[in-house]
């Protein structure tokens, strides 16, 4: 089912300048009479180049990626905070931010008052704030200091504030950056829970987080950013792999990345096309020829065994979805030297979402195996506007009750 589009980001790149010495304040730049040419050499960061996002009505959606990767900057030029250098951002319905500790609060007021202060830089009028005071109260827990200075507030209480503001002001999109961290864990449940009352509602909500089970929990789309680009923008499962990936903690520690020699065998790589020997492919339609070509080496050693290979297609939280295998005797020989194993599928299943490949040789007469290397490059399939992960050909009828 398609959704009408709220966020669209298109080509958005955003540069950065600094100067190796400037005054920070009106009156250093008076004292010390520095002018542009003493500024020293200025030097340029692109903190995103080329980012395209699109984000439909309804859709929770994590950004994730190392630290500083342009995760925050992109929810700010998102925002309206920041200006992009080049490209173009639009986004359809009120919004609601939460993007920095702080942010839109003045410290000489109280609680109360910055409530009304924030609340009209999210578009609200006083009357309808009046309505809504002791709600946000309430939610926040601040009652007891509401009527404080907020320079007095600790880090936690200010987020308190400011995320119970965000949420009570009916926005149609939420944007939150890391801050709900700060909080207290009594009160990062009550969060999560308005959140997944915000999706129930039909609510768009887009998130930086460095907890990547919340994106697995809650998220319906993950979008991994890496040096100010998007390497990958789909299921959360794949994105959280993804991320580990870049970031090496997809494995144990002390396990090798490459392919690794166990019980005489290495898988080398696996190669995905439509055709034997054809181009590499990344996505494909249900119904399309889907071919798998495995590159193995059977390695000298004083016992060699035959082995039989299967190749299995894996979706979100590796769940098998198809499998493939070499025919009893039609395997590995046992006899040194690299192979190439071709699996050959006429016509694609009907699935839709984001695939992985995971290979595993096994002793052609024992069964047990020798042993196995999963690819986590994406493979993806897609059949039209399914929802779900696989089509199923239903007849319907409809009769009065």
């Amino acid at each position: 089912m398609s959704r009408r589009a709220v966020i669209e980001a298109r080509g958005v790149s955003k540069r950065f300048v600094s100067h190796s010495s400037r005054a920070t304040q009106l009156k250093e730049r008076f004292v010390k009479g520095l002018t542009t040419r003493d500024r020293g050499p200025s030097e340029e960061f692109w903190a995103l180049r080329d980012v395209d996002v699109v984000v439909g009505e309804g859709e929770t959606v994590g950004l994730i990626g190392p630290n500083g990767a342009g995760k925050s900057t992109l929810l700010k030029v998102l925002a309206g905070i920041l200006r992009p250098t080049s490209g173009e951002v639009e986004v359809q319905g009120r919004i609601a931010s939460l993007l920095e500790l702080g942010a839109g609060f003045n410290g000489e007021l109280t609680g109360r008052e910055n409530v009304y202060l924030n609340a009209a830089l999210l578009g609200l009028p006083r009357r309808e704030v009046d309505g809504l005071l002791e709600s946000i109260v309430d939610f926040s827990e601040q009652a007891p200091r509401i009527d404080d200075p907020v320079k007095h507030y600790s880090s936690g209480e200010y987020v308190k504030l400011a995320f119970s503001i965000a949420v009570h002001v009916d926005p149609d999109v939420l944007l939150v950056d890391e801050v709900l961290a700060v909080g207290d864990e009594a009160f990062a449940r009550k969060c999560l829970a308005k959140i997944e009352q915000f999706q129930q509602d039909g609510r768009t909500i887009l998130f930086v987080t460095h907890s990547l089970d919340l994106v697995t929990q809650l998220c319906t789309r993950g979008v991994v950013v890496d040096h100010g680009r998007v390497q990958y923008d789909g299921d959360p499962a794949f994105a959280v792999g993804t991320l580990r990936k870049i970031l090496g903690t997809d494995r144990p520690v002390g396990e090798p990345s490459g392919p690794a020699e166990k019980g005489g065998v290495v898988v080398h790589a696996a190669h995905v096309s439509a055709s034997a020997g054809g181009p590499a492919r990344g996505r494909f339609a249900a119904g399309e020829p889907f071919h798998l070509r495995v590159e193995c080496e059977v390695l000298p050693s004083r016992e060699v065994y035959p082995g039989e290979v299967g190749a299995v297609v894996m979706g979100a939280g590796d769940i098998p979805v198809w499998s493939m295998r070499t025919s009893k005797g039609h395997g590995l020989p046992a006899e040194p030297g690299r192979y190439l194993v071709d699996f050959a599928v006429d016509a694609v299943p009907p699935l839709n979402g984001a695939f992985v490949v995971g290979v595993q040789v096994d002793h052609a007469e024992t069964g047990l195996p020798l042993t196995a290397r999963r690819f986590d490059d994406a493979v993806w399939v897609e059949t039209g506007d399914l929802p779900g992960l696989l089509a199923v050909p239903a007849t319907t009828t409809v009769t009065r009750a």
